[in-house]
């Protein structure tokens, strides 16, 4: 009979129930680890995560070697541990309740799909539940903190229904004492499994350390951290997590330079002047002082005394020049190993003046942080032809730079300064692989001649983005061949091409390409476009992803495209071919385009949407 339940389902929903609510369930537990593995297995489903939590933590210590059972898959027998069936259990619950979120967690860039040591399997689906969970919590008992009328404590803020209900408690709230609807409880009970937090400055007081005392934080985003009472319970954080924190991060924060250094203060190591922390970032914020005035000292002596320090980050702070050339000069002077400097969207004109005079082949005072460094970001920092003249000198301490982003700055003709010493390196076996170069006023012969020295490097280039350069159609011929140098992904989007542009850039293309992923977006390059990417999709078998909006591409360009794609190994992964001329019609092009869904391109994620009734920003 449809809609009558099984016997055993109610079975596994009365103990289900029996584990949420109950007191005494030690002999409960007894009799479902010794349940027959097909039983033991069918219950999990059914289990709320509170119910799940229950039967895992009280695991017997030995029931993940002494309990195996059988698995069988297409007719091979696999043996497995029931402790693996928890985990996987964990899984579905964390998917369940976040699944936009467990996607972004596995997400990883195009241009990662072919290097598999970049993926990272989690291993513990139940620390990663109730972390998130805790997440929540946090999030929720802070609208009610930040109140200016709340002035009770943080511990007795009560957590909403809809948060309870996720872990198992719907139909059992009533059931469940007071203390257990409580913040302080879920910090208590799930704090344990917390390695990563995002605080609001609400939070930022003594209690919430007391609450989180069993806590072993790894990383802290801390936010709009302003006033003394602030700073001193994040200090207090700080300082109990000082051992296991490895990340911290400030966002919206007013730093004083005695807030800076009673923070850096208290994340040294208990009885030592050092720390472990290996990322520090702080964004968006401001440090409360005027160009003119030194760098809180506590700053300088946090990047000089750690010898663990990887990255650190200080963008869009409204610093100048000074400042950052304080920086700069710390880190020539520090014990670690920076790999990433990221000094992006702060008005850092000339703050590398100072290394004009430095020679080439002089290597005193140079701390080895310049020597570790592999991505520098200097994106929107309001540089000019002459710091692009003084990097060139800077990037001399830098033999193991990977990533460079120079990115919305005006360094027009500094460019050759970039091409010059890019020339000097090319027959050396360096790991420079990224290039960023968007918005920078650079002119098509700058680009050709840059283009020229890149493919003479003794390892090809893994990334050039040159995109919001008006660079004309005569680019066409020197990118296609630059295509063919072994790069792995290029960004060109509204440079000017044109149909001759891709056209030229066409009939450069005759070998096999290893590109990745391309972005010719914002091009109007009409049906040659079209042709143009047909030829990146046959040439290359590993492009997973091409952005191609807006190209002026008319009705035609889909059987083009569509003759490609049946060309092609069926890698491509992503296609987005929104705001085309096409798309005017869109029943028709989804017609055509629906047989891109054989052909080995069933995984194909494609965007295609009307362009909007606005003009292009260069229409007449």
């Amino acid at each position: 009979m449809a809609g009558v339940p099984r016997l055993v389902d109610l079975c596994m929903a009365a103990i289900a129930d029996e584990l949420l609510e109950g007191d005494d369930i030690s002999d409960m537990l007894s009799l479902i680890y010794e349940l027959p593995s097909e039983l033991f297995d069918s219950l999990l489903p059914h289990l709320p995560p509170l119910a799940l939590e229950k039967l895992h933590e009280n695991l017997p210590f030995n029931f993940r070697d002494n309990f195996e059972h059988a698995y069988y898959h297409h007719g091979d027998c696999r043996k497995r541990r029931r402790y693996g069936i928890l985990d996987s259990a964990w899984e579905a619950l964390y998917k369940v309740r976040w699944p936009c979120f467990s996607e972004a967690k596995q997400c990883v860039g195009w241009l990662d799909k072919y290097d598999e040591a970049k993926y990272q399997s989690v291993d513990d689906w139940q620390q990663m539940y109730w972390e998130a969970h805790l997440q929540d919590c946090v999030d929720a008992v802070a609208e009610t903190a930040l109140l200016p009328s709340y002035d009770g404590s943080i511990g007795e803020i009560q957590i909403p229904d809809a948060i309870l209900e996720h872990i198992g408690c719907k139909g059992h709230l009533i059931k469940l004492t007071p203390d257990y609807l409580k913040f302080s409880n879920h910090c208590q009970q799930f704090g344990v499994y917390a390695r990563q937090l995002r605080l609001p400055n609400a939070l930022c007081v003594a209690e919430t350390c007391d609450l989180l005392e069993n806590s072993k934080l790894g990383s802290l985003e801390l936010q709009w951290i302003k006033s003394n009472d602030h700073v001193e319970g994040l200090c207090k954080l700080l300082n109990q997590n000082s051992e296991t924190l490895k990340s911290v991060d400030f966002i919206h924060c007013k730093l004083s330079p005695t807030f800076i250094s009673a923070i850096c203060d208290s994340l040294h190591v208990k009885g030592l002047r050092a720390h472990g922390v290996q990322h520090f970032s702080i964004k968006r914020s401001s440090f409360l002082q005027t160009d003119s005035s030194p760098v809180p000292v506590g700053l300088t002596s946090f990047l000089t005394s750690g010898s663990s320090l990887h990255s650190v980050t200080l963008c869009d702070d409204q610093l100048g020049r000074n400042f950052a050339r304080v920086i700069i000069n710390s880190l020539l002077d520090s014990a670690a190993s920076i790999s990433t400097l990221d000094l992006s969207e702060n008005n850092i004109t000339g703050f590398l003046s100072h290394f004009r005079w430095r020679s080439s082949s002089c290597s005193l005072g140079i701390g080895k942080s310049l020597k570790s460094l592999q991505v520098l970001n200097l994106r929107s920092c309001n540089l000019v032809r002459e710091d692009a003249d003084c990097l060139k000198q800077a990037l001399v301490h830098m033999p193991n730079l990977q990533n460079l982003d120079l990115s919305d700055n005006s360094i027009e003709d500094g460019v050759r300064s970039l091409i010059s010493y890019f020339r000097e390196i090319s027959s050396r076996d360096l790991p420079f692989s990224d290039l960023m170069l968007e918005n920078c006023e650079l002119t098509c012969n700058q680009v050709i001649e840059l283009l020229g020295v890149l493919s003479t490097m003794k390892k090809p280039v893994n990334l050039l983005s040159i995109k919001g350069n008006r660079l004309g159609s005569e680019i066409g011929a020197p990118f296609g061949k630059f295509l063919c140098t072994g790069v792995r992904a290029v960004d060109v989007e509204d440079i000017g091409l044109g149909s001759s542009g891709f056209l030229e850039a066409l009939r450069e293309i005759s070998t096999e390409l290893k590109i990745a992923y391309i972005n010719i977006s914002n091009n109007q390059g009409g049906i040659e476009a079209a042709k143009f990417m047909s030829s990146i999709i046959s040439h290359s078998q590993k492009i997973v992803a091409i952005d191609a909006r807006y190209n002026l591409m008319p009705m035609e360009s889909l059987s083009v495209i569509s003759s490609g794609m049946k060309a092609s190994k069926g890698k491509l992964e992503h296609l987005d071919l929104a705001g085309n001329s096409f798309c005017d019609h869109l029943a028709d092009a989804a017609s055509v385009l629906a047989e891109l869904q054989i052909h080995g391109q069933s995984a194909l994620s494609l965007s295609l949407w009307a362009a909007p009734s606005a003009p292009y920003d260069d229409d007449p």
